[in-house]
């Protein structure tokens, strides 16, 4: 089976992370991706280099490292701020929490882009996960493989955009060489395809200093052989292009020209200081819905934050649940565990009473005629990792009490748990 990889990118990330800082410390203030603007360089001194640039200053001839005088003498009225890495990270760690929702092989390979093989998801996950017709149709068994890649990098794209705040490329291909060439196309907020089969019409034209490792040099010395674009390249002897640049690099142009690159997304998964999932609602949740609309969502994020930590075979004491109102208020509520879960039903469980509490509980969101929530997320904290026993599914054993077996380990549990945290402390329920 042919692979599915996306090549996501963070459009303009260091200016957009800085631009939602702004906005979430000022919602008043100017969102700095709708004027140009600017990271980078000591404001104060106006000197230094652009680290990132908005559209609009990028109308102005503005690029990326190059000094901020001279960027100042082509738009006068460019605003800079300063850059700020926390901010960044953050923003960074958030974005591929996401993605390794949709597959456990991401590859992230800077702060602001990274791989994912979605190849398993497409074909297993996706009517789970379809939400909006596809050329007209919600039937997945007429879907072809390359429309499920499509659909699933659209839902990505769109969380990334409705959850977070900021836009992303996504590039789709059956390699990393070509998902990354697709990504690159035009800007923001694009979905766009190459595969082989469209690499002639949609790459071949592209000058050949687009061609992705393709560096200034190489690209001059391809010119001066009346090597002008990624056709030309593709088109020229093996032989000609070894002799020119070398084994490497000219076997690397023949190669990336004809869209022959690698397949494999390699994960490196950093332990995680949290697990969460939020997803915002279709219309808002208020008192009388509550009930119908409240109780299927903390379902579903609860069995994703779940799958993710038991994925990365990984526990944690703090369930903690958040919502954003139809006012853009933001709001959470946390309760610790006696033991550390990954279990669904016990995150599902107490992530219910604590969204109850939080809405009709002494001053309840919800109790307030009007308000409503457009955005309910589920999380889980003070991640476990080296835990000196295994938890057991106690809800699982009090549903079938007549195994002797199960019985047994609830009370080799609860022993361990007593032994932990003195005994006497935790009691069992009424048998």
């Amino acid at each position: 089976m042919e692979k599915k990889i996306l090549h996501i990118d963070v459009n303009s990330a260091f200016l957009s992370w800085s631009a939602l800082k702004l906005l979430k410390e000022d919602p008043t203030a100017v969102d700095l991706r709708t004027i140009p603007s600017a990271v980078g360089g000591d404001v104060k001194t106006r000197h230094g280099i652009i680290t990132a640039r908005s559209l609009p200053a990028k109308e102005y001839g503005i690029k990326t490292a190059e000094p901020v005088v001279k960027a100042l003498q082509k738009c006068p009225g460019l605003v800079l701020v300063q850059g700020d890495f926390a901010t960044y990270h953050e923003y960074s760690s958030k974005f591929i929490e996401i993605l390794f929702n949709y597959s456990e092989l991401v590859e992230q390979v800077s702060i602001d882009e990274a791989f994912v093989d979605i190849s398993d998801f497409c074909m297993d996950d996706m009517e789970a996960h379809l939400t909006t017709p596809v050329d007209g149709t919600t039937d997945i068994s007429t879907l072809k493989e390359n429309d499920r890649a499509l659909a699933t990098a659209a839902m990505i794209k769109d969380e990334i955009r409705d959850t977070l705040g900021f836009t992303v490329n996504v590039g789709i291909s059956s390699n990393k060489l070509l998902a990354k060439m697709a990504s690159d196309f035009r800007k923001p907020d694009r979905l766009h395809t190459l595969y082989p089969e469209e690499i002639k019409v949609k790459m071949w034209g592209h000058p050949i200093g687009d061609l992705f490792g393709c560096g200034k040099n190489t690209a001059e010395k391809l010119k001066s052989l009346g090597i002008m674009t990624i056709g030309d390249a593709a088109n020229t002897d093996l032989q000609v292009l070894i002799g020119y640049l070398g084994s490497n690099a000219g076997e690397y142009i023949y190669a990336a020209a004809n869209g022959i690159g690698g397949d494999e997304v390699h994960s490196e998964h950093e332990a995680a200081k949290s697990y969460s999932n939020e997803t915002t609602t279709s219309e808002d949740i208020t008192g009388e819905k509550f009930a119908e609309l409240a109780y299927p969502l903390i379902k579903h994020l609860s069995e994703k934050v779940s799958k993710r930590m038991k994925r990365d075979d990984i526990k944690g004491y703090t369930v903690r649940v958040m919502v954003k109102t139809n006012t853009f208020g933001r709001h959470s509520r946390q309760t610790k565990l006696i033991s550390p879960t990954n279990d669904a039903r016990v995150i599902e469980r107490t992530a219910r009473e604590l969204l109850e509490k939080l809405s009709f509980g002494d001053e309840g969101i919800l109790n307030e005629e009007g308000l409503g929530y457009r955005l309910i997320g589920v999380g889980v904290a003070d991640l476990d990792y080296e835990s000196e026993y295994e938890q057991m599914d106690i809800f699982g054993f009090m549903e079938d009490k007549k195994s002797d077996e199960k019985q047994a380990k609830l009370d080799a549990m609860m022993k361990s748990i007593n032994d932990r945290f003195g005994k006497g402390k935790v009691k069992r329920g009424k048998e």
